[in-house]
């Protein structure tokens, strides 16, 4: 696949400039349009547990979607991006990580990494989900193919995904963490901690969990999923770091998520996600003011509800064909490169019996 020209980076960074701005009004208007919903929605949960638990789980899954709005603000925030003000971004950051089980800073240091090498094949493994070439894991161990096969099945990366990491991976810090995260780390796990106590004294364990639960693992489910869609596509980009171009894997290396409207609401446009690695300063207000500005920005690839689903069987890079493929497609491939190999060799035989 040829790599279409693209502006220079300076180009297209100075056309969505103008959407860097933060409105203040526009950030607290969404303040109150995500955290109030999203604690009534809360409250209507627990209440209708007196009339029917299916009732419970009408109100608990469109809390799920104001949680994952809620997240993004707690991104911007880490961006530096929500408010012009430093501290302002820290403070709410902190606050609405509490709500979203994630701790502020550990995670600012690990997306800023995911952002800085995304779609480099030699600076993998940071805030990014795990991907291995085909070469890699023809030459890998049959351990390690096994665990890869079992971390990219959807069952693991989907139900068992949102446990392993919001319940329990970003409980702890991790090594040679700085003591302003540590800290933070602390600071967030306490505050779960109170507010937690708080409401199962207020409510009982068994209702509070009625709640909870199915709010984390749908928020959770949702979370992974649009991390996971973004980058998996099957003509996206991936170089290693000497042919690696950061203009290549914004524009490229992510999606452009064309969602209906009001998942596009709840999600905080965050299906623009071409556009804010372009341009991680750009309010999540603003990412579909910066797209439709900018026509460069409108070649990303796009994907919708059901074609997203496509990337479900997506397991392997193929370096050669700059493209995904599922285990099965690696295999058919391996059958169809013997014959071929068989082939040249009947050709060659004959040349070298002859001389």
């Amino acid at each position: 696949m040829t790599t279409p020209q693209l502006p220079g980076l300076s180009s297209l960074k100075k056309s969505v400039a103008p959407y860097e701005q933060t409105s203040r009004k526009t950030s607290i208007r969404q303040m109150i349009n995500t955290l109030v919903p999203l604690v009534l929605l809360w409250a209507a949960a627990y209440f209708s547990l007196n009339v029917s638990y299916g009732l419970t789980l009408l109100f608990a899954i469109p809390a799920a979607g104001f949680v994952i709005r809620t997240f993004i603000i707690f991104h911007d925030c880490c961006h530096g991006s929500f408010f012009k003000n430093r501290k302002a971004n820290d403070i709410l950051g902190t606050l609405t990580g509490v709500l979203t089980l994630v701790p502020y800073r550990q995670w600012k240091r690990s997306h800023s990494i995911h952002h800085a090498g995304s779609s480099n094949l030699d600076k993998r493994g940071i805030g990014d989900i795990w991907i291995m070439t085909v070469d890699e894991y023809k030459a890998a161990k049959p351990l390690e193919r096994l665990f890869y096969r079992i971390y990219r099945n959807p069952l693991v990366m989907f139900i068992l995904g949102p446990i392993a990491v919001f319940l329990i991976q970003y409980r702890f810090n991790v090594k040679g963490a700085r003591r302003k995260e540590r800290m933070n780390t602390y600071l967030t796990n306490v505050l779960i901690a109170a507010l937690y106590t708080g409401l199962i004294l207020a409510m009982g364990w068994q209702a509070f969990l009625l709640v909870q639960l199915p709010i984390v693992f749908v928020s959770g489910f949702l979370g992974i999923w649009l991390f996971y869609v973004q980058h998996q596509f099957e003509h996206t980009y991936f170089e290693h770091d000497e042919e690696w171009s950061y203009i290549n894997a914004a524009v490229e290396g992510s999606s452009y998520y064309k969602l209906p409207k009001l998942l596009q609401w709840i999600t905080g446009n965050i299906g623009f996600h071409h556009v804010h690695h372009l341009s991680p300063k750009v309010p999540n207000y603003n990412l579909e003011l910066a797209h439709n500005a900018t026509p460069p920005l409108q070649k990303a690839t796009t994907i919708t509800l059901g074609t997203s689903l496509q990337a479900l069987k997506y397991r392997l890079w193929d370096e050669q064909r700059k493209a995904f493929v599922s285990f099965r497609e690696m295999k058919q491939l391996q059958r169809q490169s013997k014959p071929a190999a068989a082939e040249r060799l009947k050709v060659i035989k004959p040349g070298l019996q002859s001389e």
